[in-house]
């Protein structure tokens, strides 16, 4: 009987329990327990049959392999260090922290403790976004001049200790610079705030290395979720709605791409699994989402002071 991967828990909120659910349905993975200061998650310990601990150093006790930190951002160092000082390989969600310097001793630690270390940039495990970078890297769509992204919807009341540049914002952030394989360069941003005590709506506008473009619009305030992605260049454009999921390539007429109907998150806990097992590097490492916490600060600063912010 093959090994199974022991993995924990800390934060069981409405993503910790997403995390939860998929890890349960992991075959090679033995979930071993749930952390969270409320001690009414106990409720779903029970539910999976597994151990909850109120005190999440308690379950870094647990000879685990791996674990999942899904808690507020501004935690995210203080946990991710202690379970990387316990030599358990961490996926942390995004952002990877609420400073670069926190980002950073994040990252120096699990490489001198020589284990894992993946942050929840989900979007690059969307399978439209997969297909979406192989066209690129591909050059179905010839000199990509630029592209533009709209995430918008009503407020997550959950979310207080960020604006929306740096809980929405990042997610296009990163994967614009994961398809034109390059790092933002300077970027500019205004913003808002309307009901929220930090920004809740942005324009995000940003120059890559080698020149090209990216517009990101984001905010708290629209009644219906949008999640859209647009890709313009001198062969073929590209629209990608995140929701359906719908793919639409854009040439000599149009070519509606048949996306796979997988659930993103599970495949992102698949891949973080694969690295622990067989040593892999993770696609969504810590220095690329050092470098998108990076560009969100600067368009914070950049709306803060109103000018653009040289980000390399």
């Amino acid at each position: 009987m093959l090994k199974k991967i022991r993995v924990g828990v800390i934060g069981a909120g409405a993503m910790g329990q997403n995390h939860i659910r998929n890890y349960a349905q992991i075959e090679k993975v033995q979930l071993v327990g749930i952390a969270d200061p409320d001690p009414q998650k106990a409720e779903l310990a029970k539910q999976y049959g597994v151990e909850f601990y109120t005190d999440y150093k308690e379950l870094l006790k647990k000879d685990l392999d791996a674990v999942s930190i899904v808690v507020p951002t501004t935690l995210h160092a203080q946990v991710a260090l202690d379970a990387i000082r316990s030599g358990i390989n961490v996926l942390v969600e995004k952002p990877i922290a609420d400073t670069v310097e926190n980002a950073e001793k994040i990252i120096s630690e699990a490489k001198s403790r020589n284990v894992k270390l993946m942050v929840g940039h989900i979007e690059r495990f969307n399978p439209a976004v997969k297909e979406l970078k192989r066209l690129v890297d591909k050059g179905v769509f010839g000199d990509i001049v630029a592209m533009s992204a709209k995430r918008v919807g009503p407020h997550n009341h959950r979310i207080r200790d960020v604006g929306i540049i740096i809980d929405l914002g990042i997610h296009d952030i990163d994967i614009m610079s994961y398809l034109y394989g390059e790092k933002v360069s300077k970027v500019y941003a205004t913003a808002g705030v309307a009901n929220h005590t930090k920004e809740d709506h942005a324009v995000i506008i940003m120059k890559f290395n080698n020149g090209h473009s990216g517009v990101i619009e984001t905010n708290w305030l629209t009644p219906h979720k949008i999640r859209e992605l647009t890709i313009t260049g001198t062969k073929a454009i590209a629209h990608l709605d995140y929701i359906k999921p719908d793919l639409v390539i854009y040439g000599n007429g149009h070519e509606i791409i048949k996306i796979e109907e997988k659930e993103p998150l599970r495949l992102e806990l698949e891949h973080f699994v694969d690295c622990v097992e067989n040593g892999n590097e993770p696609m969504a490492d810590g220095e690329s989402a050092l470098h998108a916490l990076k560009v969100a600060l600067a368009a914070v600063e950049s709306h803060n002071d109103v000018e653009a912010v040289q980000v390399l």
